[in-house]
C-alpha cells in the first residue's frame, strides 16, 4: 500500500505504479461494456436504428448489441477503434482533422435517417471524437477547406467550447442538424463527455442539440483565435447556417442523456486512492486552459503541500480532470497531456517526493498515439544525461518527443471511451 510506510510513500516505483492504476480505474468505470447497459430501455417495437459517432461509438454499438442483440445501423468511429458488431456497420474515418471516408459514411447516415417514418425510433451513440468523425461541410465549402480549417484551429489554442461554435455553423450534420433529420422518428442520444461542464450541446459539436449561437459568433471565433479560412468559410458564415434552434419543432421528439462524465471517473479514482492511504484533494473535473500555466500553478499547489507535510503524513493527491490547450508555437510532437508533465517537470525542478502522470483517457493525446506521460523527481535529471533538453522541448511544443526518449510515456492504444483528461499529482511526506 503506497501509504503504508515512508519508504513506500517516497519509492518512484510505487508511485508509478499507484498513478497509472489510478488512470487505468478511471478508463475502467467509462467502459461502454460496463456502463451503457444501465441506462439502456427496452427495446422499442417496431423500426429500430442506431448510428452514432466518437472514439468510443463503436464499443457502444457494442455494448448495445450485448443487450439488444443484432440491430441496424451505421457508426462511425476512429482508425483502429472498430469493434465487432451483430448487425450494426461500423466505419472508420479519420479524426482528428475529417477525411473522406467519414464525408461519405456521414452522406449515408443522413440517407438513412431521412428514410424514417414516426413510428420508428433512433438510439444515437455520441462520445468525443464526433466533431471530426461526422463530415458534411456546409453548402459552397470542400472537405479540403474544411480540413485545413479544422487543423487551423486545432493548432490555435482555442477551448473546445469555442471550436466547436465555429464547426458547428461550417456543418450540415452538427448542432442539432443530424437529429433533425430524423424527425419525425423519435430519437434517444445516449452521450459520453468529454468536455469541461458536461454541456450537451458541446459533445461531439452537439449533433443531436439544438444551439442558439450565430454565425457572427462563429465569425469571432475565427478572429479571435486568428484562424485563416477561405473565402468559401468567410461566405458560408455570412449567411444564415443549418444550426437548429433549441425550440425546432423537430427536436420535440429528441431525448439527449449524458451516462457517463468526467466526474464519475474521478470519484473512482479518488476511491481508489483513499484506499492506497492517501489524502485525495479534487481540483475539479472541468480544467481548462493553457497546458503549461496549468502545470505551473498546479507544481506551486504541490510544492506548498510538500513544504508542510512532516514524516509520517499521508501522501496528497490532487487530482484534476478537464481539457487543456495548447498554442502550437514550434514543430515538435506533443499534446496537452504531454505537455502538462513536461512543464510540471520543469516548474518543479526535481522537488522530492513529487510524481504525476497525465493522460487522454481515449489514448490519444494531441499529435501521437500516445495517451500521456509520467514524471518524478528524477526526470530532469534523467533528461539532462541523455542530453535532452526540457526547456527546449517544450519551447518547440516536443513533449511527445521527449518523453519517448526517457521511456515515460503512457502508451495504451485504443481505450474505446473517452472522458477527457486524467491529471493525478502525487506529493508524499518526507522520510
Amino acid at each position: 500500500m503506497i501509504g503504508s510506510t515512508a519508504a513506500d510513500s517516497t519509492s518512484g516505483k510505487a508511485a508509478e505504479s499507484l498513478l497509472r492504476r489510478l488512470f487505468d480505474r478511471a478508463v475502467e468505470v467509462a467502459d461502454p461494456m460496463r456502463s451503457l447497459a444501465d441506462h439502456l430501455p427496452e427495446r422499442p417495437a417496431g423500426r429500430v436504428v442506431v448510428i452514432g459517432a466518437g472514439k468510443a461509438s463503436a464499443r457502444m454499438a457494442e455494448a448495445v448489441e450485448a443487450v439488444w442483440g443484432p440491430c441496424e445501423g451505421l457508426v462511425i468511429t476512429r482508425y483502429g477503434y472498430a469493434r465487432p458488431c451483430q448487425g450494426i456497420e461500423i466505419v472508420e474515418a479519420a479524426h482528428p482533422v475529417p477525411d473522406a471516408a467519414g464525408q461519405a459514411a456521414t452522406a449515408r447516415m443522413l440517407a438513412l435517417l431521412e428514410s424514417l417514418g414516426e413510428g420508428d425510433f433512433v438510439l444515437a451513440l455520441i462520445s468525443g471524437g464526433a466533431s471530426a468523425l461526422l463530415v458534411a461541410p456546409a453548402e459552397g465549402v470542400t472537405l479540403e477547406e474544411k480540413r485545413a480549417v479544422n487543423a487551423a484551429l486545432l493548432a490555435s489554442g482555442a477551448p473546445i467550447d469555442r471550436m466547436n461554435t465555429l464547426r458547428k455553423h461550417l456543418s450540415r450534420v452538427k448542432g442539432g442538424q443530424l437529429a433533425a433529420a430524423a424527425h419525425p422518428a423519435r430519437m434517444l442520444c445516449l452521450m459520453i463527455s468529454d468536455v469541461p461542464g458536461d454541456d450537451p450541446a458541446f459533445i461531439g459539436s452537439g449533433p443531436t442539440v439544438g444551439d442558439a449561437s450565430t454565425a457572427e459568433e462563429a465569425r469571432a471565433v475565427l478572429e479571435r483565435w486568428q484562424v485563416a479560412a477561405p473565402d468559401s468559410v468567410q461566405a458560408a458564415l455570412a449567411r444564415p447556417t443549418g444550426v437548429v434552434r433549441p425550440d425546432d419543432a423537430r427536436l420535440a421528439r429528441v431525448e439527449n442523456r449524458i451516462y457517463a462524465a468526467p466526474a464519475q471517473s474521478l470519484a473512482a479514482a479518488a476511491a481508489l486512492a483513499e484506499a492506497e492511504g492517501c489524502e485525495v484533494r479534487l481540483l475539479g473535473d472541468a480544467l481548462e486552459g493553457e497546458a503549461r500555466e496549468v502545470a505551473a500553478v498546479q507544481a506551486a499547489e504541490a510544492s506548498r503541500i510538500a513544504a508542510e507535510l512532516r514524516p509520517g503524513d499521508r501522501p496528497v493527491l490532487l487530482l484534476s480532470g478537464g481539457e487543456l490547450t495548447v498554442t502550437r508555437r514550434g514543430d515538435g510532437v506533443g499534446g496537452p497531456n504531454a505537455e502538462f508533465c513536461l512543464a510540471l517537470a520543469v516548474a518543479l525542478e526535481g522537488a522530492a517526493g513529487i510524481h504525476a502522470i497525465a493522460c487522454d483517457t481515449d489514448g490519444v493525446d494531441g499529435a501521437a498515439e500516445v495517451a500521456g506521460a509520467v514524471i518524478g523527481p528524477e526526470t530532469l535529471a534523467r533528461a539532462q544525461a541523455l542530453g535532452r533538453d526540457p526547456a527546449a522541448a517544450l519551447a518547440a511544443n516536443d513533449a511527445h518527443g521527449f518523453f519517448a526518449a526517457l521511456g515515460d510515456q503512457v502508451i495504451t492504444g485504443p481505450t474505446l471511451t473517452n472522458v477527457n483528461d486524467f491529471r493525478a499529482v502525487l506529493i508524499a511526506s518526507p522520510g
